[in-house]
């Protein structure tokens, strides 16, 4: 795989041959036009250029370009602040431009989506070309490129889905793996199908952009490949905790004062476990630096978030205060330009979302950072600042662990089937799968109908892959084609993709709060409130759009996250329109309408109901025996009180973490719950009290039989046996 004798590229491209560049291997100053667009250079690439030279990266560039010509795939490793996540890109277009964009254009990918769109906008100022026409960017519902693009930054889900319509990713001549040592899902399984794809196109060329720590996994799965190191600046004094310390958050904090005390110039990054750790942070520090002397500079406490639009500008503003940048673990890369910041904190723990493949739910797990993010961490204060690590000088985990490992992989499996028919042979992965979360994914697209007797995708698993949610919302989506609720059904799925529209109420608001959102609640449950939220949302939009946000903060809503379902809306209903499947016409409120939203959400989420079993509150989940409650901001919470609560619920999450919470809950019947689910995956729920009601209604003579067969006796295995015979003679849901 590494050899390319046989690859088409012109030999000329080489450092150590003539080529358009001067022998420094960079652009020569007495070039006049850019070779991307033709146009004479500004005075301003010319100042960037000089900086660009300076980058650790610069000295290895003909080393780099002698490697691309000769080799399928190269791994270049260095941390961050090297310039490697702006300058391989541009000369991998250059190489691209030396064969003539024959073999396709760059794709750079990021885990990040508001580094995607910052890096985008750094390289096109460095090549001195427009953005969005030589050099682009996609993200997750926002696309900047054109038919001119060469050089296109993606997140690396974007470029997973795009193989969806380009299995081998033909329209790429180099593929840019950034970051890979973040090691989410899509990145993992985009090393893991480059390795075959790489067999089918001799003339591609990969490029691994990670940190030491992940190296020697990468040529241990690739074999033999070139390995270019980038020199790391001198690393920043670190100072480490003599002991564990549980109280990190607040050392973490009195830390902060301390430094600021001391008038030292610079500023500071703070590393939490968690967002609501990020912010209880924030407003510690704002009420503290209220109280600092006249005679320190003022402190500003700055939440950022990896997602956060403007983050550079953030980064790169000059300010005669000093800020104290509040993040957490994801994401420390989007820091690569923070010049300003002389000051780390690392508490070097972070809470993470571990799937349990069991109960098909996630838990909140704290654990210890990697010495990857560690190392990554300590580089961000530059040779001559400080890095304090509130922990012993111990052995942390070398690597990162693979997201794949502690997610939910039924997404995963949907698509990797879907590439199968493409072509596609096995995805080689770095970390392959725990085989229960393996199984537990193929069970449920099983339940799903979304496989077919061999194991292969069915028609309407083809159909759900092509549909950018997850495989149960696909379903129902689905399904509501069926029921004639397609436009309700395309609001609930939009709402649940994005993050919680509602604000949480802070101390001394919980009321107002509760009786603004009090006017959204629908008695039939949680799905139906967010379908009045969006519609009261977009008649707000039409009635009166200058004042849209001041609407949200009225109602205590999200603004942001109520946009985005917006966005995500249309472009479900594009892609339902593209696969020509029927969009019908808005109906909410009827009780016809009402039914068939149900219906469609059973089709899909059939495996998460639950019963009240006594009558207060306490929900047994019938997939694994757990119990459960109403989360807080669940409408029946709010109206438990007046009205009760459902017996029988259908609930779009669980979390074992949140006092074993439901959220976003609507009352469904059980009578409708057996006719919608597959009676293979009915007769599979464990025996239980809520089971035996379900059988009653399902075959009331069948089920005292099997009851009575089950007491303790000498042959109670077969007596359960003929019950599953029973069970088998019934045929499967008819909504498949």
């Amino acid at each position: 795989m590494s050899n390319a004798s046989d690859s088409t590229e012109p030999d000329n491209f080489s450092c150590s041959e003539e080529t358009p560049w001067d022998n420094s291997c960079g652009f020569g100053d007495d070039l006049e036009l850019n070779q991307f667009d033709g146009l004479p250079f500004s005075s301003r690439y010319y100042k960037l250029l000089k900086e660009r030279k300076t980058l650790p990266v610069w000295k290895v560039r003909c080393q780099f370009e002698d490697a691309l010509v000769n080799n399928q795939l190269v791994i270049v490793s260095g941390i961050a602040k090297t310039g490697r996540s702006t300058q391989i890109p541009q000369w991998c277009a250059e190489f691209c431009l030396s064969a003539q964009y024959q073999h396709g254009m760059v794709v750079c990918t990021q885990t990040n989506k508001q580094q995607a769109v910052d890096l985008a906008l750094r390289v096109a100022d460095e090549m001195d070309v427009n953005i969005g026409h030589e050099v682009g960017y996609t993200i997750p519902l926002e696309t900047c490129c054109s038919s001119d693009t060469i050089l296109r930054y993606c997140t690396d889900d974007m470029l997973l889905r795009e193989m969806m319509s380009d299995p081998f990713l033909e329209h790429y001549g180099v593929i840019i793996i950034d970051q890979a040592h973040e090691r989410t899902v899509s990145t993992d399984i985009l090393l893991g199908l480059l390795k075959d794809i790489l067999l089918q196109r001799p003339e591609l060329r990969v490029v691994v952009l990670t940190v030491p720590p992940m190296t020697e996994k990468l040529l241990k799965n690739y074999g033999t490949i070139p390995l270019i190191s980038l020199e790391a600046s001198c690393p920043a004094e670190v100072v480490h905790s003599n002991s564990c310390n549980k109280d990190y958050f607040y050392s973490a904090l009195r830390l902060v004062l301390e430094i600021h005390r001391t008038g030292e110039s610079g500023d500071i990054v703070v590393f939490f476990a968690s967002a609501k750790e990020v912010h209880s942070a924030y407003s510690i520090l704002q009420n503290e630096g209220s109280r600092l002397g006249a005679e320190l500079d003022q402190m500003v406490p700055i939440v950022l978030c990896p997602n956060q639009r403007g983050v550079l500008a953030v980064l790169s503003e000059q300010s005669k205060s000093r800020r104290v940048f509040l993040s957490i673990q994801q994401g420390e890369d989007v820091w690569w330009t923070a010049e300003s910041i002389k000051f780390v904190i690392d508490t070097g723990v972070q809470i993470k979302m571990v799937y349990n493949p069991r109960v098909r739910a996630y838990s909140e797990v704290l654990q210890s950072i990697s010495q990857c993010q560690a190392d990554i961490r300590k580089q961000l204060s530059g040779p001559a600042g400080k890095c304090f690590r509130l922990y012993p000088e111990v052995s942390l985990p070398l690597e990162t662990p693979s997201q794949i490992l502690e997610s939910n992989i039924t997404p995963t499996v949907l698509f990797l089937k879907r590439m199968e028919i493409a072509g596609l042979g096995q995805c080689h992965f770095i970390d392959r799968p725990d085989p229960e979360g393996l199984m537990q994914a193929l069970e449920e697209l099983d339940y799903l109908a979304a496989l077919d007797d061999d194991g292969n995708l069915s028609e309407i698993g083809i159909i759900m892959s092509e549909i950018p949610l997850d495989p149960q919302m696909a379903k129902a989506l689905l399904a509501s084609c069926e029921f004639d609720c397609v436009n309700e059904m395309l609001t609930i799925a939009a709402m649940l993709s994005v993050p919680s529209c509602f604000l949480e109420p802070s101390a001394g608001t919980i009321h107002e709060v509760a009786q603004c959102h009090k006017k959204f609640q629908h008695p039939e449950g949680d799905h139906f409130t967010l379908i009045n939220i969006y519609n009261a949302f977009k008649q707000s939009q039409k009635e009166q759009y200058l004042t849209l946000e001041k609407w949200c903060r009225d109602y205590f809503l999200d603004h942001s996250a109520l946009k985005m379902a917006d966005a995500i809306r249309s472009e479900l209903t594009d892609t339902l329109n593209r696969i020509e499947l029927p969009i019908s016409e808005p109906s909410f409120g009827t009780r016809t309408n009402t039914n068939n939203i149900k219906r469609a959400l059973l089709a899909g989420f059939f495996m998460q109901i639950a019963r009240d079993v006594d009558g207060s509150g306490n929900y047994f989940i019938l997939t694994h025996k757990h119990m459960a409650q109403m989360h807080p901001l669940s409408g029946y919470g709010a109206q438990s009180h007046k009205l009760g609560l459902p017996e029988w619920v259908l609930f779009n999450e669980y979390t074992l973490s949140e006092n074993n919470c439901m959220r976003t809950v609507s009352e469904i019947s059980p009578q409708v719950f057996i006719q919608m689910a597959p009676l293979y995956f009915f007769y599979n729920l464990p025996p239980s009290e809520s089971k035996d009601i379900l059988q009653d209604m399902l075959d009331p003579a069948g089920s005292r039989n099997c009851r009575e067969k089950r007491q303790p006796t000498a042959n109670g295995s077969d007596a359960s046996r003929e019950c599953a015979t029973v069970a088998q003679t019934y045929d499967r849901c008819v909504i498949q």
